[in-house]
């Protein structure tokens, strides 16, 4: 066994002792696997080591990287912890890539850009206790009797994210680098290039509420649906994309409210923007109707970003004796703070004027308020408030008809016309009417039942060979000795 050498001992100790210094990057070893590994690099270079305190922080260190590194989707750089103190690195939002996003190298400050620098220093020190050097730092102090401990640099990642990209190139390039202090520049226009923390790595967001408390959660796996895979709507749909076009130029633009019909394509038409304008900065938040009081503070965390933040409340509407519509018209219009010019509302909705009207709100006598005009009034003030309103109405049989097709034809479904025609109108009588919905349900049906009716010869082929006897010369040997 090859043991750790003088000078690597002496780093181990060292790269501990100054992680507590970290300045701009102190977050980037704040997670579960950081702390972990820390734990770990304590035990090793404790004075008065505990074997079985080693030993449970090797396991607990090992443990947490193997569920990450085998299930990454990306490529790995370097072994599973240099993997992941990069792509923590990279990720990290600081003073130093808040200001990289908004600002040229030439406006950082001299001090910001020494304590990076340091810290980078640090942060290579941490990433060259590779697993090689844990592995023997840990059998010098404790002797494992199932042999050798396992080390962290064979992991199988799941892929799919094939090698490539900004993120992927950066990461070689510090996993090469001797001198990370030297990258401090590249460093600064990746983040300038590709964004900051969360909004640099998600495009699409949910808000979320627990204890009390407020925050963005990154949705790792948006709703991949793109614009040219929703047939039918052609014209309601060009409004808003020549909306949203104006919106990244930087030009002003208006909120959308999206009526209909139900099953008619509005949210997808909605989510699909993301798909098409991710890659020019564009990202969606999606809030519903519930946390429409949460809105000032939603605004301020866009407020400043380089992004541009479409907000997506889905099926929008109230009861006439709700009132969280009073926050969702001081954002679109009316309240004492500005909306932030990268910031959209984008809502879809079954109602017309969102809130639930009554006939007693439009006849006086029968209504208790001394002016119940003012209230009726009020609310259909606020789907005015929407600068465009686009309406989804129910396909007639045609239009049904072309976006069945259309559907067909992208799926390359091999079915006579006249059959695919009679067979979705029977299943429109059968399941929820004419809608675009109902069309994309009828062609997932259809999907798998050719599938498996295509896949049933070749199993059925398949089986009568395992029926057939082996030729002689593959005959499996006599159990006979």
């Amino acid at each position: 066994m090859q043991h750790l050498s003088l000078d690597e001992g002496r780093s181990l100790i060292k790269s501990r002792q100054q992680a507590s210094s970290l300045t701009v990057f102190r977050c980037v070893l704040a997670d579960e696997i950081g702390q972990a590994f820390l734990t770990l690099v304590d035990g090793l270079t404790s004075t008065t080591q505990d074997p079985e305190t080693i030993a449970r922080s090797y396991g607990h260190l090992f443990a947490l990287l193997a569920g990450e590194a085998e299930l990454y989707t990306g490529e790995l750089a370097g072994d599973a912890w240099q993997n992941h103190l990069l792509d923590r690195l990279l990720a990290d939002e600081n003073a130093f890539s808040r200001k990289a996003e908004v600002a040229n190298w030439e406006e950082i400050g001299p001090s910001l850009l020494q304590a990076v620098r340091s810290d980078l220093r640090l942060l290579q020190l941490l990433f060259q206790f590779d697993a090689r050097l844990a592995s023997q730092a840990a059998e010098l102090c404790v002797e494992n009797p199932a042999g050798a401990w396992p080390r962290w640099d064979a992991f199988n990642a799941l892929g799919g994210q094939k090698a490539g990209g900004r993120l992927a190139e950066m990461k070689r390039k510090f996993a090469r680098s001797l001198n990370w202090s030297d990258l401090a520049a590249d460093l600064a226009d990746h983040h300038q290039q590709t964004g900051v923390g969360l909004f640099g790595h998600y495009r699409a967001f949910r808000w979320l509420r627990r204890d009390g408390a407020g925050s963005l959660e990154g949705i790792s796996h948006p709703d991949p649906i793109r614009l040219d895979q929703i047939i039918g709507y052609e014209p309601e749909r060009q409004l808003l994309i020549q909306n949203t076009e104006h919106f990244l130029a930087g030009y002003p633009a208006n909120n959308v409210l999206l009526y209909g019909d139900r099953g008619t394509g509005k949210s997808s038409t909605v989510k699909s923007l993301l798909n098409e304008y991710g890659c020019r900065g564009l990202r969606m938040v999606e809030v519903s109707k519930q946390q429409l009081d949460d809105f000032p503070q939603i605004l301020t965390l866009l407020r400043e970003r380089r992004e541009r933040f479409i907000l997506f409340v889905d099926d929008l509407s109230f009861e006439d004796d709700e009132t969280h519509y009073k926050e969702l018209k001081a954002v679109l219009e009316g309240g004492l703070e500005a909306r932030p010019d990268n910031v959209l509302l984008y809502a879809t909705s079954n109602r017309r004027h969102l809130i639930r009207e009554r006939f007693g709100d439009r006849q006086e006598g029968l209504a208790e308020e001394i002016h119940p005009g003012d209230t009726f009034e009020e609310k259909l003030s606020l789907s005015d408030r929407f600068g465009i309103t686009l309406t989804f109405l129910s396909p007639d049989q045609d239009r049904y008809l072309n976006i069945v097709e259309g559907l067909a034809r992208q799926r390359r479904l091999t079915i006579p016309a006249d059959a695919l025609r009679q067979r979705a109108l029977q299943w429109a009588t059968r399941h929820n009417g004419r809608s675009g919905r109902t069309a994309r349900q009828f062609i997932d049906f259809l999907t798998g039942e050719l599938g498996v009716a295509l896949s049933e010869p070749l199993l059925h082929q398949i089986q009568e060979l395992r029926r057939l006897p082996l030729p002689a010369h593959e005959e499996e040997p006599s159990s006979q000795s």
